[in-house]
């Protein structure tokens, strides 16, 4: 590598394990569409405290957005990724990407 090229920044609110791994899940869905935090919770195999915890962070990089409702009587909460979220998971694959072909000529 050169001193002119450098390596791709990642973002720290997606880089962190769950974080990346909750961002990618809801990635998958169409645009505009969201998950039940129930069913999140159980795709991802984390706790809800631990999920709250992971998408507060998201919601405040404004990454997610996070809808309380009720279904009936019960009391229901959706996670959606937002735009900026989806431009921001794709950037961040972008830079993983270099920075794993950059490695190949480090090695």
């Amino acid at each position: 590598m050169t001193a002119e090229q450098s390596l791709p920044e990642l973002d720290p609110v997606i880089h962190a394990q769950a974080r990346l791994r909750v961002v990618a899940a809801l990635n998958v869905l169409g645009e505009g569409d969201e998950m039940a935090f129930g069913s999140l919770k159980d795709l991802l195999g984390m706790t809800a405290g631990n999920l709250s915890v992971h998408l507060s962070k998201l919601e405040e990089a404004q990454y997610v957005r996070i809808t309380k409702t009720h279904k009936g009587r019960t009391p229901v909460t959706y996670v959606a990724l937002t735009k900026r979220g989806r431009l921001a998971f794709e950037d961040y694959t972008k830079a993983i990407r270099a920075l794993l072909d950059n490695a190949g000529g480090t090695i």
